[in-house]
């Protein structure tokens, strides 16, 4: 049995599909969302900032995916272990890598991968970069009008669709030879703001324009619904650049066998997301 974590966001979603289409029994660990969740996959609440909360849930599981960046990660790992789980594959990002723990994001991550280090349990990583599917939260703008005003305009990321961070998932924890590995999943292509602009243009059909978002105001947007801490992470990233995501790597064809999902296959997808 594999369990999986964040089972209706948007890897886990992905996952357990790519584990169900494999013939694997998947357990979808869920937080008071099951109405979410596939009616064909076995549903079991649970807590991750609670981890006594998890013994239904791991009971008679191998394997588990886990998402980063909870209260007790070592006690989540630890309830884990207890459980007599083989093997972890668990979700960080590349900023993990900088070791900086002044930047509230790359902070939570190197917490989430130590724990995964310490507790004594054989253990796969995966670092992605930026998800295709951060491109949804434009839909405020796009529902308002053609513009689409946004910040951090010269950065180019190798943005993932998600399903691809889903497949090199199922990979590490049905195939062999991942254990204390780190992988490192992107997109095909390395694409600014405006390229991603003009891409859905050309898919919805719409004469989109982009506009580069100054700082001041794109701070002040964000701290409307994110942390101020996050807000800060993010500017350290993009507009410092402390952080690239524009390598293009071959991750997900090396352990998937085909290559990545472009950017406008992740639109016409996610047409009706954006009607």
């Amino acid at each position: 049995m594999i369990l999986v974590t964040g089972a209706t966001g948007n890897i886990g979603r992905e996952l357990v599909l790519a584990l169900q289409e494999r013939g694997q029994p998947v357990r979808a660990l869920v937080h008071g969302d099951r109405a979410a969740s596939r009616p064909d996959v076995s549903v079991v609440e649970g807590d991750l900032d609670e981890p006594s909360s998890l013994q239904p849930a791991l009971e008679g599981v191998r394997s588990v995916f886990l998402l980063p960046g909870y209260r007790d990660m070592p006690g989540l790992l630890g309830a884990v272990r207890d459980a007599g789980v083989e093997h972890v594959v668990q979700l960080s990002g590349v900023s993990a890598g900088s070791g900086d723990r002044g930047n509230a994001i790359s902070a939570y991550m190197i917490r989430t991968e130590e724990a995964v280090y310490e507790a004594g349990l054989p253990w796969t990583i995966l670092r992605p970069v930026a998800f295709m599917s951060n491109a949804l939260r434009w839909l405020p703008k796009l529902a308002a009008g053609d513009v689409l005003r946004l910040p951090f305009a010269s950065v180019k990321t190798a943005a993932v669709h998600p399903a691809d961070v889903a497949a090199v998932a199922a990979e590490c924890l049905l195939g062999s030879g991942h254990e204390g590995q780190i992988y490192f999943p992107t997109g095909p292509e390395s694409l600014t703001p405006a390229d991603q602009v003009g891409v859905l243009a050309r898919v919805l059909a719409r004469d989109l324009r982009f506009e580069a978002q100054p700082d001041d105001e794109a701070r002040a947007e964000m701290l409307a619904h994110t942390p101020a801490d996050y807000v800060d992470a993010f500017f350290d990233f993009y507009a410092a650049g402390n952080l690239d995501e524009s390598e293009v790597r071959s991750t997900v064809r090396d352990l998937t066998g085909r290559s990545p999902r472009t950017f406008e296959q992740w639109a016409i997808e996610h047409r009706a997301d954006f009607a």
